[in-house]
């Protein structure tokens, strides 16, 4: 291989801070910085700093390595670079690392820590070619975002109890309808009529109805989680349609859904779940008249798309450009963090999603999660 021969030492040499090697800008000299200055810099840095070779070999880390994860470097050198990676994190680095080209790529990626809990960890990678000697380095920064990941988390919770009482008037009116025909068929069963079995089965579907969406609401207040399986897209659509349908009928608005059965995701399913409530819930809302929002599902080999198109009045490029901000909203009694926070439970999934106005009226916002 194109690595061979090459030494843990000598490439921490090559890579290290070097004073003299500082050009000047300005009046300052930077070649005159005490070289224990730049000692300091290492050993005060949070962010680790690893490079490997084109066999994925450790060949460089800084000392970080041991604030970060509470490890000595030397017990990783010559180790592979997803060695304390979280295991799904290592599938999808290798499949879309994109070895061949050198741009900078940007993951998130959870590292196991001494203590057997894992770091959530912004990762940047870039490859880089020595010119001299032909040989391929791969060198990749880290920065702990473990506390931003809580502060988020805090976010989402206080986000989802916004949702439930947004969604409350329309689950009670859905739920008092059929409270309404259970109390008239006990009173006629209690009167003494007949044909007892057919209203006993009316009342069941009635209960079972209200059940679903009982169960769906009671979903919102589950604690955030990193548990991820193969989801079926297409049930995760149901049962957030069965959510949401209540308030959408208050408006006469039909929620249509186009997706095939075997459409599936690696995913928490809660947190997919909330995002498809934030946008669909927005798109309830941009309607000002009855009309229809139509849920797609189109896949491929390498990525899955879920379009959410309503009939609302779009979305003007001034808006598009701050939606995501934090606190920014064009609803009267909104917080601004529903795409937000979208966002963000996207990002870790390392999917991503699109607004885009439609030809003729509405919005389009679409997520596109990789396979």
């Amino acid at each position: 291989m194109d690595s061979e021969g090459i030494k843990p030492d000598n490439v921490e040499k090559h890579i290290a801070l070097q004073p003299s090697d500082v050009s000047k800008a300005g009046d300052l000299d930077f070649g005159k910085i005490p070289e224990f200055m730049f000692r300091w810099i290492e050993n005060n840095r949070d962010e680790i700093i690893t490079v490997w070779n084109h066999e994925g070999k450790m060949l460089f880390i800084s000392d970080a390595i041991e604030r970060l994860l509470g490890i000595d470097k030397s017990e990783l050198i010559g180790s592979s670079w997803y060695d304390r990676m979280y295991p799904e994190d290592v599938d999808y680095l290798a499949h879309h690392l994109n070895r061949n080209i050198n741009q900078r790529q940007q993951f998130i990626i959870n590292l196991l820590h001494k203590n057997g809990k894992y770091v959530t960890t912004e990762c940047t990678v870039q490859k880089l070619i020595d010119d001299s000697s032909g040989i391929t380095y791969y060198i990749a920064l880290q920065k702990d975002i473990t506390d931003k990941r809580q502060v988020e988390e805090l976010m989402i919770r206080s986000e989802k109890m916004s949702i439930s009482g947004q969604i409350a008037a329309g689950i009670a009116h859905e739920i008092r309808n059929p409270l309404t025909s259970i109390k008239g068929f006990l009173q006629l069963l209690q009167a003494g009529v007949r044909h007892k079995d057919k209203y006993y089965s009316i009342m069941l579907d009635e209960i079972e109805k209200m059940e679903k969406i009982t169960s769906e609401l009671l979903f919102l207040s589950k604690p955030v989680t990193d548990d991820r399986n193969i989801e079926s897209i297409k049930n995760m659509i149901e049962d957030v349609v069965r959510l949401l349908q209540p308030q959408a009928r208050m408006k006469n608005i039909d929620i249509v859904i186009n997706c095939r059965k075997l459409d599936s995701i690696l995913c928490d399913r809660t947190q997919i779940k909330q995002v498809l409530i934030n946008i669909v819930k927005n798109a309830i809302e941009a309607m000002e008249s009855p009309g229809e929002i139509t849920i797609r599902v189109v896949s491929s080999e390498s990525k899955v798309i879920v379009s959410i198109m309503d009939e609302g009045p779009g979305v003007s490029d001034d808006v598009l450009e701050k939606l995501g901000e934090p606190f920014f909203t064009t609803k009267k009694n909104g917080t601004g963090l529903g795409l937000l926070i979208t966002k963000q439970i996207l990002d870790r999934h390392h999917a991503k999603l699109t607004i885009l106005k439609n030809a003729e009226k509405g919005s389009t916002f679409q997520l596109t999660f990789p396979k």
